[in-house]
Order: structure tokens, then C-alpha cells, then sequence
């Protein structure tokens, strides 16, 4: 099933695009970078490329994906971000865009309290944990989070 990753371009978001890219798995991500986006695109990765901070364009990225994992850490990162004022306007929108597009599963990387987003299941993984793509694909195979 499709799992997309928002703030793929960062180091966290790399880390977890390297470990979930295999043939059997749909990835896409969506990044601001161009260059990233094409090192992505090289690892079969399906990229779309824009500003993390409008939520329609996550919205449409996100269509028919069964998993959404957001990385907070694009939302405070020194890329452009020009439809949001702050790091928590910018993870609302994520959360809005993720419930519109009608994911399943949200798995934020994040170390704060998330927004709540309207989807069956949702998880939390910490940005330090030293397993973190891992965990986030143990996430993304399991039948039910709770």
C-alpha cells in the first residue's frame, strides 16, 4: 500500500525514504529540494516536488496513500515556507491535508505533542530515537497501530 513522506529532504525523512524504498513498496515524498528530489526519484521513489507548507498540494501527494508520515522536522528547517506563519500552523495543515486526502495511517516524526488528524490509526516516533527508520517501517508493515 502507498506511503508517502512529507519533508523526505530531511535528514530524518532520508533516513526513512533509504529504508522503506524497496520494489514491493510504493514510496512517494514530497521535499522542497530539487536535488534530493532526484536522488529520491534514482532510488524509485515517486517525488513531488513543492512548498511543505501548502496543504493542497500535500493533499493532492497524498491522495490514495494508505500511510502518511510527517516529519516535523521540514515545518521549522530553513527551507521556504510561505504559506504558514509558524511550526504549528505548518504541522495543522499536514494534519488537515492528510485527513482530506483519506490516509489511513499518520505516523508523525516529531518530538512534541501532534495535532490530531482524522484517520484510523496514528502513531508518534521520536526524531532522536537511533532506530527511527526502522521503527517507522515496523509502523508502516504493521496490520493495526494503536
Amino acid at each position: 500500500m502507498p506511503v508517502i513522506i512529507i519533508g523526505a529532504d530531511t535528514s530524518a525523512g532520508l533516513a526513512i525514504s533509504n529504508e522503506l524504498a524497496n520494489p514491493g513498496r510504493e514510496v512517494r515524498a514530497f521535499v522542497s529540494d530539487p536535488v534530493i528530489a532526484g536522488d529520491l526519484k534514482r532510488l524509485g521513489v515517486k517525488v513531488a516536488l513543492g512548498d511543505v507548507s501548502d496543504d493542497s498540494h500535500i493533499e493532492a501527494a497524498a491522495m490514495h496513500c494508505f500511510t502518511a508520515v510527517l516529519v516535523a522536522e521540514a515545518a521549522r528547517d530553513g527551507r521556504e515556507r510561505s504559506f504558514a506563519r509558524s511550526e504549528a500552523d505548518l504541522l495543522e495543515s499536514w494534519a488537515r491535508a492528510v485527513s482530506n486526502a483519506k490516509v489511513n495511517r499518520v505516523i508523525w516524526v516529531y518530538d512534541g505533542v501532534a495535532p490530531a488528524v482524522e484517520v484510523s490509526e496514528v502513531a508518534t516516533v521520536s526524531s532522536a530515537d537511533p532506530n527511527l527508520a526502522r521503527r517507522v517501517a515496523e509502523l508502516d508493515d504493521a496490520r493495526v497501530i494503536s
